[in-house]
Protein backbone atom coordinates (compact mmCIF):
# COMPACT_ATOMS: atom_id res chain seq x y z
CA UNK A 1 0.00 0.00 0.00
CA UNK A 2 0.95 3.58 -0.81
CA UNK A 3 -0.12 6.60 1.26
CA UNK A 4 0.27 10.18 0.27
CA UNK A 5 2.22 9.12 -2.75
CA UNK A 6 2.58 11.36 -5.02
CA UNK A 7 3.72 9.79 -7.95
CA UNK A 8 1.77 6.49 -8.79
CA UNK A 9 2.86 4.01 -11.77
CA UNK A 10 1.01 0.82 -11.12
CA UNK A 11 -2.10 -0.23 -9.43
CA UNK A 12 -3.12 -3.10 -7.08
CA UNK A 13 -6.08 -4.54 -7.78
CA UNK A 14 -7.64 -6.64 -5.47
CA UNK A 15 -10.60 -8.41 -6.91
CA UNK A 16 -13.70 -10.15 -5.90
CA UNK A 17 -12.70 -11.50 -2.80
CA UNK A 18 -8.92 -11.66 -0.99
CA UNK A 19 -9.47 -14.90 0.38
CA UNK A 20 -7.26 -17.39 -0.73
CA UNK A 21 -9.11 -20.36 -0.61
CA UNK A 22 -11.91 -18.32 -2.74
CA UNK A 23 -9.35 -17.69 -5.25
CA UNK A 24 -9.92 -21.30 -7.37
CA UNK A 25 -13.71 -21.38 -6.98
CA UNK A 26 -13.89 -17.13 -8.09
CA UNK A 27 -11.44 -18.07 -11.33
CA UNK A 28 -13.69 -21.37 -12.37
CA UNK A 29 -16.77 -19.38 -11.81
CA UNK A 30 -15.70 -16.68 -14.18
CA UNK A 31 -14.09 -18.55 -16.34
CA UNK A 32 -17.49 -20.42 -17.51
CA UNK A 33 -19.46 -16.67 -17.16
CA UNK A 34 -17.09 -16.00 -19.73
CA UNK A 35 -17.14 -18.83 -22.08
CA UNK A 36 -20.90 -18.77 -22.07
CA UNK A 37 -21.30 -15.45 -22.72
CA UNK A 38 -18.75 -15.39 -25.69
CA UNK A 39 -20.45 -18.59 -26.85
CA UNK A 40 -23.97 -16.81 -26.55
CA UNK A 41 -23.60 -13.66 -28.12
CA UNK A 42 -21.34 -14.91 -30.56
CA UNK A 43 -24.16 -17.50 -31.26
CA UNK A 44 -26.73 -14.64 -31.42
CA UNK A 45 -24.64 -12.74 -33.98
CA UNK A 46 -23.33 -15.57 -36.52
CA UNK A 47 -27.06 -16.35 -36.72
CA UNK A 48 -28.58 -12.19 -36.87
CA UNK A 49 -25.71 -12.13 -40.19
CA UNK A 50 -26.27 -15.49 -41.39
CA UNK A 51 -30.31 -15.78 -41.58
CA UNK A 52 -32.55 -13.36 -43.66
CA UNK A 53 -35.20 -14.10 -41.79
CA UNK A 54 -33.39 -12.27 -38.71
CA UNK A 55 -32.68 -9.57 -40.60
CA UNK A 56 -34.88 -7.14 -38.80
CA UNK A 57 -34.75 -3.92 -36.79
CA UNK A 58 -35.50 -5.94 -33.51
CA UNK A 59 -32.56 -8.58 -34.15
CA UNK A 60 -30.13 -5.19 -35.74
CA UNK A 61 -30.00 -4.05 -32.72
CA UNK A 62 -30.18 -7.31 -30.85
CA UNK A 63 -27.05 -8.19 -32.57
CA UNK A 64 -24.71 -4.93 -31.88
CA UNK A 65 -26.27 -5.80 -28.26
CA UNK A 66 -24.42 -9.09 -28.13
CA UNK A 67 -21.37 -7.42 -29.51
CA UNK A 68 -21.21 -4.79 -26.47
CA UNK A 69 -21.75 -7.80 -24.38
CA UNK A 70 -19.12 -9.78 -25.74
CA UNK A 71 -16.64 -6.87 -25.52
CA UNK A 72 -17.74 -5.49 -21.71
CA UNK A 73 -17.20 -9.21 -20.84
CA UNK A 74 -13.91 -9.53 -22.23
CA UNK A 75 -13.10 -5.81 -20.44
CA UNK A 76 -13.70 -6.61 -17.31
CA UNK A 77 -13.88 -10.38 -16.45
CA UNK A 78 -10.63 -10.63 -18.20
CA UNK A 79 -8.64 -8.89 -15.63
CA UNK A 80 -10.04 -11.65 -12.98
CA UNK A 81 -8.95 -14.49 -15.26
CA UNK A 82 -5.49 -12.98 -15.98
CA UNK A 83 -4.46 -12.26 -12.25
CA UNK A 84 -5.38 -15.52 -11.14
CA UNK A 85 -3.11 -16.98 -13.88
CA UNK A 86 -0.28 -14.69 -14.02
CA UNK A 87 -0.31 -14.59 -10.09
CA UNK A 88 0.05 -10.69 -10.79
CA UNK A 89 -2.71 -8.07 -10.09
CA UNK A 90 -0.78 -4.41 -10.61
CA UNK A 91 -2.23 -2.86 -13.84
CA UNK A 92 0.06 0.11 -14.81
CA UNK A 93 -1.48 3.69 -15.20
CA UNK A 94 -1.86 3.60 -18.99
CA UNK A 95 -4.03 0.35 -18.73
CA UNK A 96 -5.94 1.36 -16.20
CA UNK A 97 -6.73 4.90 -18.06
CA UNK A 98 -7.55 2.60 -21.03
CA UNK A 99 -9.97 -0.01 -19.20
CA UNK A 100 -11.83 2.83 -17.25
CA UNK A 101 -12.52 4.35 -20.52
CA UNK A 102 -13.33 1.25 -22.42
CA UNK A 103 -15.70 -0.05 -19.68
CA UNK A 104 -17.25 3.58 -18.90
CA UNK A 105 -17.78 3.31 -22.89
CA UNK A 106 -19.59 0.09 -23.15
CA UNK A 107 -21.91 0.79 -19.87
CA UNK A 108 -22.94 3.71 -21.85
CA UNK A 109 -23.15 2.24 -25.35
CA UNK A 110 -25.08 -0.94 -23.63
CA UNK A 111 -27.66 1.11 -22.34
CA UNK A 112 -28.23 3.23 -25.88
CA UNK A 113 -29.06 0.39 -27.52
CA UNK A 114 -31.56 -1.05 -25.21
CA UNK A 115 -33.16 2.56 -25.10
CA UNK A 116 -33.48 1.67 -29.12
CA UNK A 117 -34.42 -1.44 -28.76
CA UNK A 118 -37.51 -0.04 -26.58
CA UNK A 119 -38.18 2.65 -29.42
CA UNK A 120 -38.37 -0.13 -31.84
CA UNK A 121 -41.02 -2.36 -29.79
CA UNK A 122 -42.88 1.54 -29.53
CA UNK A 123 -43.08 1.71 -33.00
CA UNK A 124 -43.72 -2.55 -33.83
CA UNK A 125 -46.71 -2.41 -30.94
CA UNK A 126 -48.08 1.33 -31.26
CA UNK A 127 -47.45 2.01 -35.22
CA UNK A 128 -47.31 -1.19 -36.81
CA UNK A 129 -48.66 0.01 -39.95
CA UNK A 130 -45.68 2.58 -40.33
CA UNK A 131 -42.96 0.39 -38.87
CA UNK A 132 -41.42 -0.78 -42.08
CA UNK A 133 -41.20 2.76 -43.07
CA UNK A 134 -40.17 4.35 -40.01
CA UNK A 135 -37.82 1.53 -38.47
CA UNK A 136 -36.14 1.20 -42.33
CA UNK A 137 -32.49 0.74 -42.61
CA UNK A 138 -31.10 4.05 -42.74
CA UNK A 139 -33.12 4.70 -39.58
CA UNK A 140 -31.34 2.02 -38.15
CA UNK A 141 -28.17 2.48 -38.85
CA UNK A 142 -28.40 5.61 -37.24
CA UNK A 143 -29.56 4.94 -34.43
CA UNK A 144 -26.90 2.35 -33.44
CA UNK A 145 -23.82 4.63 -35.01
CA UNK A 146 -25.41 7.44 -32.57
CA UNK A 147 -25.27 5.15 -29.60
CA UNK A 148 -22.05 3.64 -30.57
CA UNK A 149 -20.53 6.93 -31.04
CA UNK A 150 -22.02 9.20 -28.33
CA UNK A 151 -20.33 6.07 -26.01
CA UNK A 152 -16.86 6.59 -27.11
CA UNK A 153 -16.96 10.14 -27.46
CA UNK A 154 -18.67 10.81 -23.91
CA UNK A 155 -16.14 9.03 -21.83
CA UNK A 156 -12.67 10.85 -23.81
CA UNK A 157 -12.54 13.38 -20.54
CA UNK A 158 -12.41 10.54 -17.99
CA UNK A 159 -8.72 8.96 -18.69
CA UNK A 160 -7.80 12.50 -19.46
CA UNK A 161 -8.88 13.45 -15.93
CA UNK A 162 -7.50 10.72 -14.42
CA UNK A 163 -3.62 11.17 -15.77
CA UNK A 164 -4.02 14.75 -14.02
CA UNK A 165 -4.40 13.20 -10.30
CA UNK A 166 -1.46 13.57 -8.71
CA UNK A 167 -2.04 12.34 -5.22
CA UNK A 168 -3.27 8.94 -3.90
CA UNK A 169 -4.14 7.78 -0.71
CA UNK A 170 -3.53 4.28 -1.55
CA UNK A 171 -3.04 2.61 -4.96
CA UNK A 172 -5.27 -0.71 -3.90
CA UNK A 173 -8.12 -0.33 -6.05
CA UNK A 174 -10.95 -2.47 -4.07
CA UNK A 175 -12.66 -3.93 -7.01
CA UNK A 176 -12.63 -6.89 -9.46
CA UNK A 177 -11.99 -4.41 -12.68
CA UNK A 178 -10.67 -0.63 -13.55
CA UNK A 179 -13.47 1.91 -12.92
CA UNK A 180 -13.93 5.36 -12.24
CA UNK A 181 -15.82 5.05 -8.76
CA UNK A 182 -13.11 3.41 -6.81
CA UNK A 183 -10.08 5.65 -8.31
CA UNK A 184 -11.72 8.60 -7.47
CA UNK A 185 -12.39 7.10 -3.60
CA UNK A 186 -8.35 6.94 -3.18
CA UNK A 187 -7.47 10.16 -4.74
CA UNK A 188 -6.56 12.62 -2.25
CA UNK A 189 -6.18 15.16 -4.92
CA UNK A 190 -8.71 17.80 -6.13
CA UNK A 191 -11.28 15.58 -7.85
CA UNK A 192 -14.06 17.87 -7.87
CA UNK A 193 -14.12 18.13 -11.46
CA UNK A 194 -14.09 14.49 -11.92
CA UNK A 195 -16.82 13.75 -9.39
CA UNK A 196 -18.83 16.60 -11.51
CA UNK A 197 -18.24 14.78 -14.85
CA UNK A 198 -19.47 11.44 -13.16
CA UNK A 199 -22.80 12.81 -11.60
CA UNK A 200 -23.57 14.52 -15.01
CA UNK A 201 -22.34 12.02 -17.64
CA UNK A 202 -22.44 8.79 -15.64
CA UNK A 203 -25.73 9.14 -13.72
CA UNK A 204 -27.35 11.43 -15.71
CA UNK A 205 -26.73 10.87 -19.10
CA UNK A 206 -25.51 7.45 -18.99
CA UNK A 207 -28.01 6.06 -16.74
CA UNK A 208 -31.56 8.52 -16.05
CA UNK A 209 -31.68 9.65 -20.03
CA UNK A 210 -31.88 6.02 -21.32
CA UNK A 211 -33.85 4.64 -18.36
CA UNK A 212 -36.68 7.74 -18.67
CA UNK A 213 -36.72 7.18 -22.07
CA UNK A 214 -36.95 3.64 -22.04
CA UNK A 215 -40.05 4.29 -19.20
CA UNK A 216 -41.97 6.52 -21.84
CA UNK A 217 -41.83 4.01 -24.35
CA UNK A 218 -43.27 1.70 -22.28
CA UNK A 219 -45.87 3.99 -20.71
CA UNK A 220 -47.28 4.05 -24.52
CA UNK A 221 -46.87 0.39 -24.93
CA UNK A 222 -48.58 -0.87 -21.75
CA UNK A 223 -51.35 2.09 -22.90
CA UNK A 224 -51.17 0.45 -26.44
CA UNK A 225 -51.38 -3.46 -25.10
CA UNK A 226 -54.29 -2.28 -23.16
CA UNK A 227 -56.58 -0.94 -25.54
CA UNK A 228 -55.88 -4.61 -27.59
CA UNK A 229 -59.39 -5.95 -27.13
CA UNK A 230 -58.69 -9.98 -27.53
CA UNK A 231 -56.36 -11.53 -24.59
CA UNK A 232 -54.82 -13.52 -27.59
CA UNK A 233 -53.59 -10.33 -29.28
CA UNK A 234 -52.09 -8.76 -25.59
CA UNK A 235 -50.51 -11.77 -24.99
CA UNK A 236 -48.47 -11.53 -28.45
CA UNK A 237 -47.77 -7.66 -28.19
CA UNK A 238 -46.26 -8.28 -24.43
CA UNK A 239 -44.64 -11.66 -25.41
CA UNK A 240 -42.73 -9.35 -28.37
CA UNK A 241 -40.88 -6.97 -25.79
CA UNK A 242 -41.23 -9.35 -22.58
CA UNK A 243 -37.35 -10.71 -22.98
CA UNK A 244 -35.85 -6.50 -24.02
CA UNK A 245 -38.63 -5.92 -20.62
CA UNK A 246 -36.60 -8.62 -18.54
CA UNK A 247 -32.91 -6.99 -19.42
CA UNK A 248 -33.98 -3.84 -18.78
CA UNK A 249 -35.14 -4.42 -15.22
CA UNK A 250 -32.30 -6.65 -14.46
CA UNK A 251 -29.78 -4.06 -15.46
CA UNK A 252 -31.48 -0.95 -14.26
CA UNK A 253 -32.02 -2.82 -10.73
CA UNK A 254 -28.60 -3.61 -10.06
CA UNK A 255 -27.60 -0.24 -11.54
CA UNK A 256 -29.56 1.45 -8.56
CA UNK A 257 -28.51 -0.75 -5.89
CA UNK A 258 -24.70 -0.97 -7.05
CA UNK A 259 -24.21 2.66 -6.37
CA UNK A 260 -25.78 3.67 -3.18
CA UNK A 261 -24.40 0.98 -1.19
CA UNK A 262 -20.92 1.09 0.65
CA UNK A 263 -18.69 -1.54 -0.44
CA UNK A 264 -16.53 -3.43 2.41
CA UNK A 265 -14.58 -6.51 0.45
CA UNK A 266 -17.17 -8.41 -0.90
CA UNK A 267 -19.92 -6.08 -0.39
CA UNK A 268 -23.10 -5.05 -1.85
CA UNK A 269 -21.65 -3.27 -4.07
CA UNK A 270 -19.02 -5.16 -5.66
CA UNK A 271 -21.68 -8.47 -6.15
CA UNK A 272 -24.25 -5.86 -8.12
CA UNK A 273 -21.07 -4.66 -10.15
CA UNK A 274 -20.57 -8.04 -11.00
CA UNK A 275 -23.89 -9.58 -11.73
CA UNK A 276 -24.54 -6.24 -14.03
CA UNK A 277 -21.43 -6.91 -15.81
CA UNK A 278 -21.25 -10.78 -16.09
CA UNK A 279 -24.50 -12.19 -15.18
CA UNK A 280 -26.66 -10.05 -17.23
CA UNK A 281 -24.67 -10.53 -20.31
CA UNK A 282 -24.84 -14.28 -19.98
CA UNK A 283 -28.35 -14.34 -19.53
CA UNK A 284 -29.05 -12.13 -22.71
CA UNK A 285 -28.71 -14.89 -24.96
CA UNK A 286 -30.76 -16.97 -23.25
CA UNK A 287 -33.77 -14.52 -22.86
CA UNK A 288 -33.23 -13.52 -26.06
CA UNK A 289 -33.33 -16.68 -27.64
CA UNK A 290 -35.05 -19.49 -25.46
CA UNK A 291 -38.24 -17.28 -26.11
CA UNK A 292 -38.10 -16.35 -29.54
CA UNK A 293 -39.10 -18.69 -31.84
CA UNK A 294 -37.59 -16.77 -35.35
CA UNK A 295 -33.55 -17.52 -33.22
CA UNK A 296 -34.65 -21.24 -32.49
CA UNK A 297 -36.01 -21.91 -36.09
CA UNK A 298 -32.60 -20.53 -37.02
CA UNK A 299 -30.49 -21.90 -34.80
CA UNK A 300 -32.37 -25.60 -35.80
CA UNK A 301 -31.96 -24.60 -39.48
CA UNK A 302 -28.31 -23.97 -39.25
CA UNK A 303 -27.03 -25.89 -36.48
CA UNK A 304 -27.31 -29.21 -39.50
CA UNK A 305 -25.13 -26.97 -42.18
CA UNK A 306 -22.15 -25.96 -39.35
CA UNK A 307 -21.96 -29.90 -38.96
CA UNK A 308 -21.84 -30.44 -42.57
CA UNK A 309 -19.02 -28.17 -43.35
CA UNK A 310 -17.28 -29.27 -40.08
CA UNK A 311 -17.43 -33.15 -41.55
CA UNK A 312 -18.00 -36.00 -39.13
Amino acid sequence: MIVNQTHVTYFIIKGISEAPELQVPIFLLVLIIYIITLCGNMTIFILVCLDHHLHTPMYFFLANLSIVNMSSSTVTLHRILVNFITQDNTVGILALMMQCYLFGSLSGIELFILTAMGFDRYVAICKPLNYQLVMNFRTCSALASFCWLLGFLQVIPYPILIANISCYLSNEINHFCCDIAPVIEIACSDVSVLNTLTFIQGIILFTITPFCLTLISYLFIIIAILKIRSNSGRRKAFYTCSSHLTVIVLLYLTLILQYPIPSNGLGPTKFFSLFSVAIVPMLNPFLYSLKNKDMKSAFRKRVPSLKNRLGP
